[in-house]
C-alpha cells in the first residue's frame, strides 16, 4: 500500500481536461497530481487507517451539521488547487460562502479552490517527508489551518499561514481555532 509518483514531463504534460478524463476512465484508481504535473497513484488504505479516517470524518460531519458553517469532504474528493496541483486530503472543509460561490458545474467536478482546512492522517505506508511537502503545498494554496496527524509517533503537525509549524506530542485534543469555530477534536482514542 504505497503511493507511486510518475513524472511524464519528458514526454507530455497532462492538461486539466486530460487529468479529469484519466480519473473518469479509471474510477477504481485514486489519482492526485503535483503542481509540477507528476501523477501520483494512491493505493487503498489498510483497515486500521480506513477505520480511523471514517471516525475522523464522522466527528467533523457531526460538528458541521450543528455549526452549518461550511461543507465537509472525505478523501475521495479531489480539489484543483490554485498552485496547479490536484489533491485529495483525508478530511477537508470549505467555508459556506466560498462553496456557494462556485458554479454547480464546479461543485460537481474537481472544485477549483483550496479548502480552508485540511487534515492528513499519516498511514503506515505514507512517507512523512512527502506528506509534509503536501501540507506545505496546501499552505501555499491558501489553507487557513491544517493538521498532519501521525498516529505511529503520536504527534500532530499544525500548519497555519505565516507561522512556523507547531508540533505537539500526544495532544489530547486539537482546537479548530477561528477556522472551525467551536470544533474540538479529541485524540485520546487515536493514541491507544
Amino acid at each position: 500500500m504505497t503511493a507511486f509518483t510518475i513524472d511524464f514531463s519528458s514526454i507530455t504534460t497532462l492538461s486539466d481536461e486530460q487529468f479529469d478524463r484519466l480519473c473518469a476512465d479509471n474510477p477504481e484508481i485514486k489519482f492526485e497530481r503535483t503542481p509540477a504535473g507528476e501523477l501520483v497513484i494512491m493505493s487503498p488504505t489498510g483497515g486500521e487507517t480506513g477505520m480511523n479516517n471514517a471516525t475522523l470524518v464522522a466527528r467533523f460531519v457531526v460538528w458541521n451539521e450543528q455549526a452549518n458553517l461550511g461543507k465537509i469532504f472525505d478523501s475521495s474528493t479531489c480539489f484543483r488547487l490554485p498552485n496547479g496541483g490536484d489533491r485529495s486530503p483525508d478530511v477537508s472543509w470549505v467555508e459556506k460562502s466560498r462553496w456557494d460561490a462556485l458554479t454547480p458545474d464546479q461543485q460537481r467536478k474537481f472544485p477549483p479552490l483550496c479548502p480552508d482546512f485540511v487534515l492528513e492522517l499519516l498511514s503506515p505506508s505514507d512517507n512523512l517527508h512527502t506528506t509534509q511537502l503536501k501540507m506545505q503545498e496546501y499552505l501555499g494554496s491558501g489553507i487557513r489551518l491544517g493538521w498532519l496527524i501521525n498516529p505511529e509517533d503520536q504527534r500532530v503537525e499544525i500548519y497555519r499561514p505565516g507561522q512556523p509549524v507547531e508540533v505537539p506530542q500526544t495532544p489530547s485534543s486539537l482546537s479548530g481555532e477561528s477556522v472551525l469555530t467551536g470544533f474540538t477534536l479529541s485524540l485520546d482514542w487515536l493514541w491507544k
